[in-house]
């Protein structure tokens, strides 16, 4: 019987946090600048320099463990990880090894696999700790040699370590994807992953179907987008279930991801934690954050995704999939709240937000807070649709035009054209008449039980119309006029 392999995925997460100066020293953090501008001396850890640590970035740890409800440690301390790699200029990392600033806690995401029905998975996490990022390797740029961009040393990192309870590359893409959306929805991080804000390492094994005992596992290093970490773990999966059954082993190693060969690569053996030879770091005194300080936190967090989840299902009757679709981000809510608090029906402002406006900030590769069409303008649209001014094809029409910018508001761009929907029955039962008249054959089809035909008629009489009659009417007159 061939076996039955099972993945176990654990993510690690780095969040560079959004704060103006590094975590240990005042110099400017900004993307961007031209290589070794913003290198201080503190980066540099020359003689006679000492950190100091930067306030906004432990707030910034204590909102995360506060939101993911993990324990914030009143003491945790700051410890020295030695290696030695080009980008590290002191030789070292300042991080946190035994006693991380936030421990524990969990975030519930919903997977929609590439078959079943979507679920909701909750991913515990380990830890979260602050850290100081290293430099940057730039390879590109120079012939048979590499360059050093130090502006990136010493911004403040928050990595987050889930525990290994993800299964598959879907829930490893959920659980990532509502991480990013809660450090941005909490302002802690503008989550741009092309500039490293937000970077994903993936910790993946395979064991046997049914085996609770982990696998070897590979780290498969620095992500910088959702479908290349999909990509990679699956890769990866695949790869070593066909080593293990071509009868070779799996060695613990961190590999990186090449999304021009869809394949992984090595680049180094995974060291464990002996081989930076952590100790506490002679130069910065423990954290001490006292409960008066997380509970000032605590007080001032925005209304977390999980809880507007639950109030968008019972205050305006949204299912649990379309409420999850609406707070994947906190501009996306808002946006919604905005048009159901000015519309009659907050599920038709859902689906519409779940579906126009949603595909068209797709394929315009925008995001919501540059939306063309206001929530104002989608309400006033939705109010239209719900007094039977327009139908749902006009609506689109509209919609297309607020979009280019073609229409200064819903109503005057209606009465410009001429979109007005036909609703007098005495009127659309004339013009049934004639399709009636005008297409015999199709009437003989739908009276032998072709209910095509009955669409076709359907069909002719809106296009007689010009599209703007009533399409409930239309289908009410043409069945009593056909006789059922």
């Amino acid at each position: 019987m061939k076996t039955q392999w099972e993945a176990v995925i654990g993510l690690e997460t780095h969040v560079q946090l959004f704060t103006r100066s590094k975590i240990f020293s005042p110099a400017p953090n900004a993307f961007g600048a031209h290589p070794n501008a913003q290198a201080s001396v503190i980066d540099l850890a020359l003689p006679g320099v000492l950190p100091v640590l930067n306030r906004t970035a432990v707030e910034f740890a204590i909102r995360l463990g506060c939101a993911v409800g993990g324990r914030i440690a009143e003491r945790s301390i700051f410890a020295r990880k030695n290696y030695f790699y080009p980008d590290l200029p002191k030789g070292y990392q300042i991080s946190q090894y035994e006693l991380p600033v936030v421990q524990g806690g969990a975030v519930a995401c919903l997977v929609s696999p590439r078959s079943g029905e979507p679920y909701v998975k909750t991913v515990r996490l380990t830890r979260a700790h602050l850290e100081e990022d290293a430099g940057k390797s730039l390879h590109e740029e120079f012939a048979g040699q590499s360059g050093i961009d130090l502006n990136r040393a010493g911004t403040p990192l928050l990595e987050i370590v889930s525990e290994p309870d993800m299964r598959s590359s879907a829930e490893a893409i959920a659980y990532a994807r509502a991480l990013h959306a809660l450090v941005v929805w909490l302002g802690i991080c503008d989550g741009n992953m092309q500039e490293g804000s937000f970077r994903c390492d993936a910790n993946v094994s395979v064991r046997p179907a049914g085996d609770d005992r982990l696998g070897t596992r590979v780290e498969v290093k620095n992500v910088n987008s959702f479908r290349f970490l999909q990509q990679a773990i699956e890769h990866e999966i695949t790869r070593q279930i066909e080593r293990i059954e071509d009868g070779g082993s799996i060695e613990q190693e961190t590999r990186l991801y090449d999304p021009d060969s869809d394949s992984t690569r090595p680049m180094r053996s995974k060291e464990d934690a002996m081989d930076y030879r952590y100790f506490p770091d002679p130069d910065l005194l423990p954290l001490q954050i006292p409960a008066e300080w997380i509970e000032h936190v605590k007080i001032g967090l925005p209304e977390l995704p999980e809880a507007m989840r639950a109030r968008f299902a019972s205050q305006y009757g949204l299912s649990a999939y379309d409420a999850a679709l609406l707070t994947s981000s906190r501009a996306l809510a808002q946006y919604f709240e905005a048009a159901a608090r000015a519309a009659p029906d907050p599920k038709t402002v859902a689906n519409w937000v779940n579906g126009e406006v949603s595909a068209a900030l797709h394929a315009a590769d925008l995001s919501i807070e540059r939306c063309p069409v206001s929530p104002e303008q989608l309400a006033a649209l939705l109010v239209r649709i719900a007094d039977g001014t327009i139908n749902q094809k006009t609506a689109k029409e509209v919609f297309t035009a607020l979009w280019d910018g073609n229409a200064g508001s819903v109503d005057a761009y209606i009465e410009e054209r001429g979109l007005r929907q036909i609703s007098d029955a005495g009127e659309i039962e004339t013009i049934v008449d004639r399709v009636l008249a005008a297409n015999a054959s199709m009437v003989a089809e739908y009276r032998a039980g072709k209910q095509k035909a009955f669409h076709a008629l359907v069909g002719q009489t809106m296009k007689a119309t010009g599209g703007k009659a009533n399409p409930a009417q239309v289908n009410e007159i043409l069945r009593r006029k056909l006789g059922g």
